[in-house]
């Protein structure tokens, strides 16, 4: 029995040869869309490759040469977009793009998209753009920022970055897009429906509704069914054809002549009005999901058979039969010496390098440093003439954050800001306060509240030459997005090896004692989301003066290592000011201006003290409590050093070694809960280093909050560690326990 691969191919040789070609529902003429015959031909030859190529992934994999089937059957009508838009329009493209990425292949000399493509399916190390790490569609050459199978979550940083092309032009910063580029950006119609797409087409609708210039050229792929479920009929029309601000256009994606002819239109009116425009594509899907799909589990064989007759090549080949351009022999003859110039290729592709060990594939993970521009000279006094009488005097978290964010963007005009609420109103804790009025609205942006929208609109701002620094109100919303960071902007350095990054320092407010205000999503204290996503940095200033210092890091990283830096920022400590008692303003910090400061380097820690009995680790409130403690503890005889991370991914593992080497009592403050919390990675690596070196193993405790969501009011303490219970757990580890002290919930 044939499988239906072999079906189609010899169903587009018997129909051409019988001239059983079906009629396109629009009969516009290759004049009336602007086409000559050659384009047309060109257009059919970009169809055909893309169809043998996947054709030959599925013989590849059967062969065990092949790793990734997903193709583009039905949907290489994209041939004619490609063609209907500039090459330097960026394209963030749906994994069914195979012939959109031929076709802009062909617009530039000297690539090699067929050869590329099957050194991507193969997974070979010489694929130009992942380097053997995944199968995707993108090249820095093609201005295509590689994707693999993603679900809609390509839309938020396309719509980001249709959004800096005016920013851009407006700040005269350096871009890679052009002033009047247009972006494109791909999906399909089940993708339609995700969250990530309608948030995305929402922003930028919102965004347009405002005049504010979003070129954006939404193409939806409707091929009617999402792996296994349909499409209901009409639904695409019905969702997006009335949209505020989003003009809509319909084309038939199985003619050439009509996909060009509207794709061109669309594109040119995106690019004269600066507005977004949802071209919506019909398109059929042929051969089933990937090459792992049985339609017969799902579809009736009659359903399949009428996709069949849908092929896009067979409507091509009659508009070249019914146009006189080409012989149902030369269309046969083009069809086959393509199928056998693929497979050709595909021996050659197949045989080439493989990656082979660990640090090979790791590292991609790590983007490459680039030369950055020198920090522009600030006039302090005029920046910070709304502080003159406070400049001089020591001021808590909130207040030097802000101080460091102004001179950071004085400094560097690539900088920008989004995110709700930080612009006039200065944010929910006044962090922002200022920005706005020094540096206007094209650098600090309120944002809908969408924290896809915020993150994807910070990824696509950096595609195109801007350093941003978005704003997530509250740990606990990141939640909502976390895929824009993890999927989207920590992928984007491996799936592209290294030639593509997404730099910028995410602020996020977040952990707890916030006195209970608010409960759980006003104090999250679970930042375990981040731990496991390779090449992020976390940072996590637990007072304003490291705080200042950090920051500073974490932009030079981004700016000149390309670097994703998340900047935590624990909410409880924005305004203290006192650390022991009312008044004594021990944890207020004057503000160093950059050129009197030292730099504070990734993964430093910082320490006080160096009592003998004990060290203590810790971070953010957890730092702030166990200094409290050693206080309390030097009063009682007790000697303790105590170690602020500040660093919390990747973990310094030198650092921690090298200040807990020589104590026998190592004590972790952890303000996050017991499991999965960075506590637990702390005691592996103390344990595993004093073993590797044959030393007795240190007494090791950990004192961690519950494992419980965080509760309103007092209550909240409850489930919290305290300064009191550091104290009468330090008290016990070093033999003088206090019967009358405190209940703690230590962690064997």
């Amino acid at each position: 029995m044939l499988d239906r691969n072999t079906i189609v191919r010899q169903n587009l040789i018997r129909d051409v040869q019988e001239d059983r070609l079906p009629k396109g529902s629009v009969r516009a003429s290759l004049q009336d869309a602007g086409l000559s015959p050659e384009q047309l031909i060109d257009l059919f030859e970009t169809q055909v490759m893309s169809r043998h190529l996947d054709l030959q992934s599925r013989k590849m994999q059967k062969e065990g040469k092949s790793f990734y089937t997903i193709g583009s059957a039905g949907h290489e009508g994209n041939a004619a977009v490609a063609a209907a838009l500039r090459p330097d329009d960026m394209a963030f493209l749906h994994y069914r793009s195979g012939a959109f990425v031929i076709q802009r292949s062909k617009q530039k000399p000297g690539t090699t998209p067929l050869y590329d493509m099957l050194l991507s399916f193969a997974a070979s190390s010489e694929d130009p753009i992942s380097g053997g790490r995944h199968k995707v569609l993108g090249s820095k050459d093609l201005f295509i920022p590689p994707q693999t199978s993603t679900i809609a979550s390509h839309l938020p940083k396309a719509m980001g970055a249709a959004y800096s092309i005016a920013l851009t032009n407006k700040l005269g910063i350096d871009s890679v897009m052009r002033p009047d580029g247009v972006v494109l950006c791909s999906f399909g119609d089940a993708s339609a429906n995700h969250s990530t797409a309608l948030g995305a087409i929402n922003a930028a609708s919102w965004a347009s509704y405002q005049s504010i210039p979003m070129p954006i050229l939404f193409v939806c792929e409707d091929n009617g069914i999402g792996i296994s479920t349909p499409t209901p009929q009409g639904w695409i029309h019905a969702n997006f054809a009335n949209r505020a601000a989003l003009e809509y256009r319909y084309c038939d994606g199985l003619n050439l002549v009509d996909t060009y002819q509207t794709a061109k239109a669309a594109a040119d009116w995106v690019r004269r009005r600066r507005k977004p425009l949802f071209l919506h594509v019909r398109t059929v899907r042929l051969l089933g999901h990937a090459g792992s799909d049985s339609e017969f589990a799902y579809r009736q064989l009659a359903a399949i058979e009428a996709s069949e007759r849908q092929d896009p090549l067979l409507y091509s080949a009659g508009l070249l039969l019914d146009n006189q351009i080409l012989s149902g022999d030369e269309i046969i003859q083009l069809y086959l010496e393509v199928e056998q110039r693929i497979a050709r290729i595909s021996e050659r592709a197949a045989s080439r390098p493989k990656l082979t060990h660990a640090a090979q594939i790791k590292a991609a993970l790590i983007p490459p440093k680039r030369h950055a521009s020198v920090p522009k000279p600030v006039d302090r006094n005029t920046l910070f003439s709304h502080e003159k009488h406070n400049l001089g005097k020591p001021q808590h978290l909130a207040k030097l954050i802000n101080w460091a964010l102004l001179d950071l963007m004085a400094q560097h005009e690539e900088i920008v800001m989004c995110g709700e609420d930080i612009g006039r109103k200065g944010g929910v804790y006044n962090v922002t306060a200022k920005l706005y009025e020094k540096f206007g609205a094209p650098r600090v942006t309120n944002t809908l509240l969408d924290e896809q929208s915020i993150l994807g609109m910070a990824i696509g701002m950096a595609h195109n030459g801007l350093l941003p620094i978005p704003e997530i109100q509250f740990l606990a919303y990141v939640h909502n997005a976390e895929d824009q960071i993890r999927g989207e902007a920590a992928t984007l350095p491996f799936f592209s090896n290294g030639q593509y990054s997404n730099p910028m320092v995410i602020r996020i407010a977040g952990l707890a004692y916030q006195k209970g205000f608010g409960g759980h999503f006003h104090n999250d204290n679970s930042f375990a989301v981040f731990r496991d996503i390779p090449g992020l940095i976390l940072a996590c200033p637990s007072n304003g003066a490291d705080a200042v210092e950090m920051l500073r890091e974490c932009v030079r990283l981004a700016r000149e290592e390309q670097r994703l830096v998340v900047f935590l920022e624990p909410i409880a400590l924005y305004m203290k000011k006192d650390l022991h008692e009312e008044g004594d303003n021990l944890w207020s910090f004057p503000y160093v201006p950059p050129e009197q400061a030292g730099r504070l380097p990734l993964g430093e820690p910082g320490v006080y003290g160096e009592g003998e009995d004990l060290c203590i680790v810790s971070y953010g409130n957890g730092y702030y409590l166990s200094r409290q403690a050693e206080k309390q503890l030097a009063e009682q005889g007790i000697r303790c050093k105590v170690v602020d991370l500040r660093w919390l991914v990747p973990l310094n593992e030198e650092a921690i070694i090298e200040q807990t080497r020589g104590y026998n009592k190592v004590l972790i403050v952890d303000e996050c809960r017991q499991t999965a919390s960075v506590s637990e990675a702390l005691v592996t690596l103390i344990t595993e280093a004093r073993q590797a070196l044959g030393q007795a193993l240190p007494q090791l405790k950990r004192l961690c909050a519950e494992d419980c969501f965080i509760p309103l009011g007092s209550a909240s303490y409850e489930v919290l560690p305290s300064s009191d219970e550091i104290v009468a757990l330090a008290r016990e580890m070093v033999g003088k326990p206090d019967q009358n002290a405190a209940r703690y919930r230590e962690v064997s």
